[in-house]
């Protein structure tokens, strides 16, 4: 239990105050409705109903002004930046932003099917074509419907306009509510029962959401400048398995490790905006993205790109951001633990990167004194384009004494018997005949229980963060480990996870 407090702790808490907040909202207003005085006539017109439709209104409003701050990504980083002081265990709340405005969303579902049919229309589409799935493989249809928060506000702003939740009007003179509360019949017919006067309140939903949709607005403003600003081709270089790398130049751009960026290409679609890890260092003076073919937007890019001319420019590219994300701070800790699977390496690519260049000219002064990586792939081929810079990492660590500071593991999870009898041939040989590289590749998954006893036993005493770019089940079986492995002794070794989000 103790252990899970360590890595869980802070975001368990910040669910617990938020899901408070959302009760306490819940219960505030149905009881206002329910027993205060000036509801009592509407309350004797409408029954119940009153209280069940206003006390998920308000929670309803809580809960749009949140909706919207998850998905300000310069919001965020700017966060990020100025949280330098506050630690990394609250700068890792960040990175779960996209979880929480999934939440956030389900609860607006749940209070939305009680107000308004074009509001819950539109969320019903919205949320059922954020499911996986649908995101993962019809990426267009994600996109397009997810504008339909235009709708939404829109219909949520003026869903209260018509005051149609009325309360009574004070009465000249003042006469006692609750006497007459029950007795409907003698409305107007005696004088301790004037006909009672209704007037509607006055709508409070866009007092909620006018702040966050300002800054939301800001945001697409800052990309429309964005998309305005001219962008050039360094280099394009096709891998094998399908993966494109683009060299890019842009005026001012500056970026740190591990962040990422979103790419537009306008001669495919001028609203699609898809997320991209920088595989470059900040120390050079471009930046590059490693795109893997998974979908139509990427299958459309990279046959425009095959059928360039010789030495032409590629097509016409927007780029936004760069945003902050986990993968910031690994330099943050003793010990950091590195995990990739297929092109999820991305991030772990410009880590390694500016590593050698923070090498190459000085002894630098890192607080990070060893990192382990390990890189998944299916195929056989889809290590080559990462392979070099592994290389020349290996050499440099050799020649500087820095051998331990470096640990990597490369295993092949797509692998048949004829892979195992080649390598069971080639065993005596010093480099590994899939890589080139001296730390032979193993065959199958890793084995994450002696992982990470083992590095818990060479940093005894080290604070290690573990880093994920990969899918969800990897992320749950990885996240478990940190638990497992960490102690709540101080004085001995703790794992934080942190994963990659887009």
């Amino acid at each position: 239990m103790s252990n899970w407090v360590i890595n869980q702790g802070l975001s368990a808490f910040i669910l617990v105050v938020w899901m408070g907040i959302n009760i306490f909202l819940f219960v505030y207003y149905y009881l206002l409705y329910d027993l205060g005085p000036q509801f009592e006539y509407t309350r004797e017109l409408l029954g119940s109903a009153l209280c069940w439709a206003r006390a998920p209104a308000a929670v309803l409003n809580f809960n749009c002004m949140l909706i919207l701050l998850p998905v300000c990504r310069n919001l965020l980083s700017l966060l990020r930046g100025s949280l330098i002081c506050c630690g990394r265990t609250m700068r890792k709340q960040l990175d779960k932003n996209l979880t929480f405005h999934k939440l956030v969303a389900y609860m607006i579902a749940l209070m939305t099917g009680l107000t308004g049919v074009v509001i819950t229309l539109a969320l019903i589409l919205m949320i059922t074509s954020s499911v996986e799935v649908i995101r993962r493989n019809y990426f267009e249809v994600f996109w397009y419907t997810h504008h339909l928060f235009i709708v939404f506000f829109a219909g949520l702003v003026f869903h209260g306009a018509g005051r149609i939740v009325r309360s009574q009007q004070v009465t000249n003179p003042p006469h006692d509510n609750s006497f007459c509360e029950d007795q409907p019949e003698s409305w107007g017919e005696i004088d301790k029962c004037p006909v009672p006067q209704f007037a509607g309140g006055f709508p409070q939903t866009w007092m909620w959401v006018i702040g966050p949709m300002i800054i939301y607005l800001c945001e697409r403003l800052l990309r429309f400048i964005r998309y305005m600003q001219s962008v050039s081709y360094r280099k394009i270089v096709i891998h094998p398995s399908k993966v494109l790398e683009l060299q890019l130049m842009k005026p001012g751009f500056k970026m740190e490790v591990g962040q990422y960026v979103f790419l537009n290409c306008p001669a495919i679609s001028q609203l699609e905006w898809h997320p991209f890890t920088m595989t470059s260092a900040p120390e050079e003076d471009f930046f590059s993205v490693h795109i893997r073919l998974v979908g139509d937007w990427t299958e459309k890019l990279i046959k425009m790109v095959e059928n360039l001319p010789e030495g032409g420019q590629g097509p016409k590219m927007a780029v936004d951001g760069p945003f902050g994300t986990a993968s910031e701070d690994v330099f943050d800790y003793e010990v950091s633990m590195l995990v990739g699977a297929g092109i999820g390496v991305t991030p772990f690519a410009s880590i390694l990167k500016s590593i050698w260049y923070k090498f190459k000219d000085s002894d630098p002064k890192l607080r990070t004194k060893r990192i382990y990586f390990y890189w998944l792939c299916r195929e056989t081929y889809a290590f080559e384009w990462f392979a070099d810079l592994l290389q020349v990492l290996e050499k440099d660590m050799e020649e500087r004494g820095m051998r331990d500071f470096l640990t990597y593991k490369l295993y092949l999870t797509g692998w048949d018997q004829s892979h195992v009898n080649h390598a069971m041939v080639h065993f005596d040989k010093d480099r590994d005949i899939i890589t080139g590289l001296k730390q032979k590749t193993g065959y199958g998954r890793p084995n994450w229980d002696r992982e990470f006893e083992q590095i818990r036993q060479e940093n005894p005493s080290s604070v290690v963060g573990t880093f994920l770019c990969g899918p969800q089940a990897l992320a749950k079986d990885l996240e478990k480990k940190c638990v497992k492995y960490s102690d709540v002794d101080p004085r001995k070794t703790k794992f934080y996870f942190n994963k990659e989000n887009f």
